[in-house]
């Protein structure tokens, strides 16, 4: 027992496998108490993992796919902190300079409904091998780190868009509709460039992620042109805006690309 706290004031995560009473304490004492089917019923009572079958093999693979979970919970919390924060800080920023809403509150819950369903499969989502190899930790301050960054480049290319329709001088309708193609459409396929640290070619996303963000795109991309659209308060956009909100998307993806390079370069998670 007295080994065990040691290692855990060491920074440890300590596992501790025993089946008989004097094991007791120490199963208590490690973060993951391990004991067996035949071990005494107090023994059994304090661990977390009782083992039915002779085989160690079901803890390796139980310590892979919880390294597989944590580094899909961190994609999703990586990319929910930084299009939140940044789409707070353009919707913020916008409100003070526009004689309008930028967004009606209908629209923004139809926002975060459409981009919840790519999130929703990251669970499925295929994890680097790096990720999978060593021990990860919850660190709030990378997460911070990422969050700003990422949130910043987020909100830049919602006001670029922003002054676009705003120079265009569309309706009023139409400027929300863009805002709404361009928010819902790069907060969708933003998930590729933040779910892995390796560029976007190099690292396979899984295919029910790519199903369903394309899924979505193309909903989004549709919806300012169905029957109902004005239930919303969408308008159709042309040809010649819908281009060039097309080139802002791409271009957004590209900058976070590049200042993703950028932030691993100078902080390690």
């Amino acid at each position: 027992e007295r080994i065990i706290i040691a290692l855990k004031k060491a920074g440890f995560v300590v596992g501790y496998m025993g089946d008989g009473i004097n094991d007791v304490s120490a199963l208590h004492a490690a973060d993951v108490g391990i004991s067996v089917d035949s071990a005494a019923d107090v023994a059994k009572e304090t661990a977390q993992i009782v083992l039915l079958e002779k085989n160690l093999d079901v803890l390796v693979k139980g310590v892979k796919e919880g390294r597989i979970t944590f580094a899909n919970t961190l994609k999703y919390v990586f990319m929910a902190t930084s299009s939140n924060f940044g789409n707070m800080f353009s919707m913020a920023g916008a409100s003070l300079f526009l004689p309008f809403l930028p967004l009606l509150p209908k629209q923004i819950l139809l926002t975060n409904l459409l981009t919840d369903f790519p999130e929703m499969t990251i669970a499925s989502d295929n994890v680097d091998a790096e990720m999978v190899t060593q021990p990860r930790r919850w660190d709030i301050q990378f997460i911070r780190k990422f969050m700003f960054t990422f949130g910043i480049v987020s909100s830049v290319f919602d006001y670029l868009t922003f002054g676009l329709l705003w120079w265009l001088q569309v309706p009023v309708e139409q400027f929300r509709t863009g805002w709404f193609l361009e928010s819902v459409v790069s907060a969708a396929l933003i998930v590729f460039v933040v779910r892995s640290r390796k560029s976007v070619f190099k690292s396979r996303p899984g295919n029910y992620l790519v199903i369903a963000t394309l899924t979505i795109v193309a909903v989004t991309l549709a919806l300012p042109y169905l029957p109902f659209a004005s239930l919303i308060g969408f308008q159709p956009l042309p040809l010649t805006v819908l281009a060039l909100l097309g080139g802002i998307v791409v271009l957004y993806l590209v900058t976070a690309e590049v200042a993703k390079h950028i932030f691993y370069r100078f902080v390690k998670i």
